[in-house]
């Protein structure tokens, strides 16, 4: 390889559950014997509490929510102890523990009492130490807990001290949610109730037990916040939703440390009538627009990119997908002309389009490709090649040394021969002051690597190089720049990749904005070829520049895609039209029929 390099943090996965500032966030699916099949869908989505309402009836112990609801065959043996012994016998209790919550709603001695003796006809469970029972709701006072057998524990409800040993008899301490606040789950508590609820926390931890509210309220912001404020159960009645939210939390949590300095654009093109000399089209590969967001809110709230003012969207459907994928999209930008997913500069047709790299270079224009994809990737190799399928690299290859490219910077040295009237640039610096009629940087032989394992700025180096280069030939140039890998933090569902690789997609930009000032004449266009991973940002925190991300797919969506445009002619970039447009408007804008 010949690459050039210059709120809420510290996850540990442990077993079924997430582990938040040092302590466990574990589900309690309550209410559980009203789901449709009671024991087995909580064990089978790994949480790590269940919860069982009991009466006592005639000497038998039956689970429902109230007396009335009391059937026959719904015992706590039938739903509860039978299964939980063949869970065992088969191995099939995965968690590191299983806590049954017993909320006792009957006269606490008596019904314990039958608890204990249903308990014991099942050796296999009282023998065993992964699963314990929690006796909730009515129960008898601290002072008896020690006189139970050690397979009973207590749910303690109150924030008085104990005694050591009846402390050993306590397995969590629970309180009601609703005597702090009446938070609904959404936005946030308010300024009165969050203390109350951080105190209230604190001191119910500081016993040294596992902590719980009841009644609190069921969803994923609700979630988040009491993983994040030291809550050890969380109650839900959607167990395998909330273990699949707790658990992800870490990898889709991201603290970022990379930061791109700003630039203040300024601005001087307006109301001069500069004609349009140069073309610098920057896109980002999946860059939709709460990518754009995230990377934004990690960046102290504000990039070079959110300084632009004309702003448009644009609709990427290709021809035979309501989604697009990068050949397609980036055929559109490059030929003006919609066309099938994975095929490369050619119509819907298969016909092969021209390009803008051909068509200015006949118009007497420098022409150039930088990205961090390899050179045989879709979205570069549209704008120079033309294949019926994206994965032909090597005849996509083939047409690199007949294309009109004056120069390009890319990954892929291994993919590419031929390219005889090509000089080899060796780094940045080589290119900004290289003389070559064409000239060629590989970045690596193979792909390049992200940001976060080592690229350093060398997208942005490499960007205000190839504009020096180009500039140096004194004719007006058109030039695509991709950041090609915020794609890949879609695809793979990685928050910090989408984050990292758009700030320093960001910094990239800033050389092109810097470069359109010092240059009249310049247009700069950044914009997307599609979204990738259907990508939302639930929660975050603006202080630590921490992102929460989430994910509705590992591929491409279909949402509407900003279009940022600055410097001459700018202005025709605004609205909303479909994605080939952009080739039009950049001929219009300059004047190039």
């Amino acid at each position: 390889m010949c690459l050039h390099l210059k709120k809420i943090t510290g996850f540990v996965t442990l077993f079924f559950v997430a582990t938040v500032f040092g302590q466990t966030t574990r589900v309690h699916s309550h209410n559980d014997y009203e789901q449709k099949i009671p024991f087995w869908y909580a064990l089978g989505s790994d949480a790590n509490s269940i919860e069982v309402d009991v009466f006592l009836e005639n000497n038998e112990v039956f689970v429902a929510h109230n007396k009335k609801d009391i059937t026959n065959e719904r015992t706590f043996e039938s739903l509860y102890l039978n299964p939980i012994d063949k869970a065992l016998g088969m191995n099939m209790i995965k968690q590191e523990s299983l806590q049954i919550l017993i909320d006792i709603k009957t006269d606490a001695k008596t019904t314990l009492k039958q608890i204990v003796k249903s308990i014991q006809k099942y050796p296999a469970i009282t023998a065993q130490k992964k699963v314990y029972f929690v006796i909730s709701g009515n129960q008898p006072q601290p002072e008896e807990y020690t006189s139970y057998p050690g397979f009973i524990f207590f749910d303690y409800q109150k924030l008085d001290n104990l005694t050591t040993d009846q402390w050993k008899k306590v397995a969590l301490v629970s309180l009601s949610f609703p005597q702090y606040s009446k938070w609904n789950g959404k936005g946030g508590l308010t300024e009165e109730d969050l203390p109350k609820v951080t105190e209230v926390i604190k001191k119910a931890k500081s016993f040294g037990k596992p902590f719980r509210f009841w009644a609190i309220p069921d969803g994923k912001t609700s979630w988040e916040f009491f993983a994040h404020n030291g809550v050890d159960f969380i109650n839900t009645d959607h167990p395998k939703e909330c273990v699949g939210y707790v658990n992800s939390l870490q990898k889709r949590t991201f603290k970022n440390n990379l930061f791109s300095e700003v630039y203040q654009p300024e601005f001087s093109y307006l109301n001069k009538n500069v004609p349009v000399k140069n073309v610098i089209l920057l896109i980002g590969d999946g860059n939709g627009l709460s990518q754009i967001s995230s990377s934004v809110l990690a960046n102290k709230g504000q990039l070079t990119l959110t300084q632009l003012k004309n702003i448009g969207l644009i609709k990427t459907s290709s021809t035979d997908n309501f989604t697009t994928d990068s050949a397609a999209g980036a055929t559109a930008f490059a030929t003006g002309k919609k066309t099938k997913n994975r095929f490369i500069g050619v119509s819907s047709e298969g016909q092969k389009t021209a390009n803008l790299t051909e068509i200015l270079s006949e118009k007497g224009f420098s022409t150039g490709i930088i990205t961090t994809d390899e050179i045989v990737g879709a979205t570069p190799s549209a704008f120079y090649a033309h294949q019926k399928d994206r994965g032909m690299e090597k005849e996509i290859a083939e047409d690199l040394p007949k294309s009109k490219l004056n120069f390009f910077a890319a990954g892929g040295k291994s993919k590419v021969s031929g390219l005889h009237d090509f000089k080899l640039a060796e780094n940045p610096k080589e290119v900004a002051e290289s003389k070559a009629n064409r000239l060629a940087y590989y970045l690596s032989d193979n792909g390049v690597p992200q940001v976060l394992k080592g690229r350093g700025n060398l997208l942005a180096e490499t960007v205000e190089s190839g504009l020096q280069f180009l500039k140096s030939k004194k004719k007006p140039f058109f030039i695509m720049i991709e950041a090609a890998q915020i794609d890949s933090g879609g695809h793979s569902n990685n928050v910090g990749t989408i984050v990292t690789e758009g700030i320093d997609f960001d910094r990239a930009i800033t050389k092109a904005v810097q470069f359109a000032d010092q240059n009249p004449g310049t247009l700069v266009i950044i914009t997307a070829d599609h979204e990738t991973g259907g990508f939302s940002i639930p929660h975050g925190d603006l202080e630590t520049s921490t992102i929460e991300g989430d994910f509705t797919t590992d591929d491409h969506s279909a949402t509407l895609i900003p279009v940022f445009s600055y410097g001459s002619g700018s202005e025709i970039f605004t609205g909303v039209y479909e994605n080939n447009e952009i080739f039009h408007k950049i001929l219009k804008a300059l004047k190039v029929n």
